[in-house]
């Protein structure tokens, strides 16, 4: 693996722990907005309501099919109509404090700090993102590791999402980068994976969550085996 310059990371589920901080995020607000009294009386119950919520909400996001905007404010309305209750202003104050407050949580995901460092100097490092642009800004900077990355590409400044090619082209040349020097490191199947392949970089499957891709051209489970094998 000594031939490789550049390494993209995703942030999301990949580098920036999105499940536990995001989680964090909503017991607090559960807590905050007395949710309990309104009969949202089990905080794992409304987590997980949540995420089947805005995951389906995400896809449809995602497929062009809904706007960021409305997708931010209908992911806890519809939440909260599972458990029988109303009331625009509540979602609305949810939405935002969500907004404001888990893009701060500095949780990584495991090894990925040590990853980092041990690659900084050795590599130029790069992210390439399908989150809102100004979200994944904040989250670099409270887990403190923005300045590991020459180039951040969202898709919102590329103009397009992974797994189209052209977010990683635009990557490459932002960074001056060649394709066989390259290095993609995901964890979303379709996203990363087949987003590298359609652009013909080699990958890198961070199967911590899911089930190994069989056509990345290397599969982990945690970034010290990747740390391993680029060195």
């Amino acid at each position: 693996m000594n031939h490789y310059e550049h390494i993209y990371f995703d942030l999301d589920h990949t580098l920036w722990d999105f499940r536990s901080n995001s989680r964090a995020t909503l017991a607090e607000l559960h807590a905050e907005e007395r949710l309990a009294e309104l009969g949202v009386t089990d905080v794992d119950a409304f987590i997980e309501v949540y995420e089947e919520v805005n995951h389906a909400l995400w896809a449809r996001y995602e497929a062009g099919h809904l706007h960021k905007d409305v997708l931010r404010v209908l992911r806890f309305r519809n939440t909260l109509l599972q458990f029988g209750v109303r009331g625009s202003g509540l979602a609305e104050r949810l939405g935002e404090a969500y907004l404001d407050r888990c893009p701060t949580k500095p949780l990584l995901m495991p090894g990925a700090r040590e990853l980092l460092d041990a690659l900084h100097g050795r590599y130029r490092m790069h992210i390439i993102t399908n989150g809102f642009d100004s979200v994944q800004q904040v989250k670099l900077v409270s887990s403190g590791i923005g300045h590991y990355f020459d180039v951040v590409l969202s898709s919102e400044r590329a103009g397009a999402r992974k797994p189209d090619p052209r977010i990683f082209e635009k990557a490459l040349r932002s960074a001056g980068a060649e394709v066989s020097t390259s290095l993609m490191v995901g964890d979303n199947h379709e996203a990363d994976m087949l987003g590298a392949r359609r652009a013909g970089m080699d990958h890198v499957h961070y199967a911590a969550e899911t089930a190994p891709d069989a056509e990345a051209t290397y599969r982990i489970t945690h970034f010290d085996e990747l740390r391993a094998l680029l060195s």
